[in-house]
């Protein structure tokens, strides 16, 4: 089936290169000397204003820094912390794909936005809009934007014991030697490393605690099976419906993500 389909999209295309253009002809919508495709040409040329090639290299630079967005908006604020946590849970569960991994990351995504909201709301207030209305440069921008970040992740290493281990490591391993007391004196490629590790460590510690009482079902579960002597049945099919039921009894959903949350301020 997958065959004829990739046939048929196959004749439909030759189809429309051959003889879309010869009936465009016949019909008089082209002329005799006009080409179907349109040309597309890239030119670079010479300039003598200094001033036009670093603006040139400023645009290019800003693009860069679009493109990474995704990257830092993974990286460098709350997402990561919580996708983990939410991932873990399924996983206890043994829901396998249910809910499935777009709606994690949905989920993920918006509660990221209500976290990082005082620190989006500063970047536009502070970098973006002054940036559009020519008030500042672009890297002036660049600065007033990675300051709340950067806020925001010296919160987050002071504010448990793996953050100052991740930072101390990362300052051995680059043979830096800064103050610590504030975040303003810790340079970004110490920072960041040191923040994402600990948003791992984070993440992967609430994961295990959040797989404790899913193994205690598991193991009831099993105990009981074997005591009735149903040793070829699998435990985890039995065990997934009651870990079901004792999550939502608990109010599962509603106290990881609060518990989650609370672990940001």
């Amino acid at each position: 089936m997958n065959k004829r389909i990739l046939v048929l999209v196959f004749a439909t295309l030759l189809l429309g290169l051959f003889f879309v253009p010869e009936t465009a002809y016949a019909q008089g919508l082209l002329s005799d000397d006009a080409t179907f495709f349109p040309g597309v040409s890239f030119e670079v040329g010479a300039t003598d204003d200094p001033e036009a090639v670093v603006a040139t290299l400023q645009v290019l630079f800003l693009v860069s820094i679009i493109a990474l967005a995704p990257s830092l908006l993974v990286l460098l604020t709350s997402f990561l912390r919580i996708i983990i946590v939410l991932s873990f849970t399924r996983q206890a569960m043994a829901t396998q794909q249910m809910p499935p991994n777009q709606v994690l990351v949905g989920i993920a995504l918006f509660l990221t936005l209500f976290v990082m909201a005082p620190q989006f709301t500063a970047i536009n207030e502070n970098a973006i809009q002054p940036l559009g209305t020519g008030d500042i440069n672009i890297e002036q921008a660049i600065d007033e934007a990675y300051a709340p970040l950067r806020d925001f992740m010296y919160h987050q290493l002071n504010n448990n014991a793996f953050g100052s281990d991740a930072v101390a490591l990362f300052m051995d391993l680059g043979g830096v030697e800064v103050d610590f007391e504030s975040g303003e004196h810790i340079p970004a490629n110490v920072l960041i490393p040191a923040f994402i590790v600990n948003e791992l460590m984070m993440g992967f510690f609430m994961g295990f605690m959040i797989y404790l009482p899913f193994i205690v079902i598991d193991m009831v579960v099993a105990s009981v099976l074997m005591s009735m002597g149903m040793m070829m049945l699998p435990p985890a099919m039995i065990s997934m419906p009651f870990k079901i039921m004792v999550f939502l009894l608990a109010g599962g959903w509603e106290l990881i993500i609060v518990s989650t949350l609370q672990t940001f301020w």
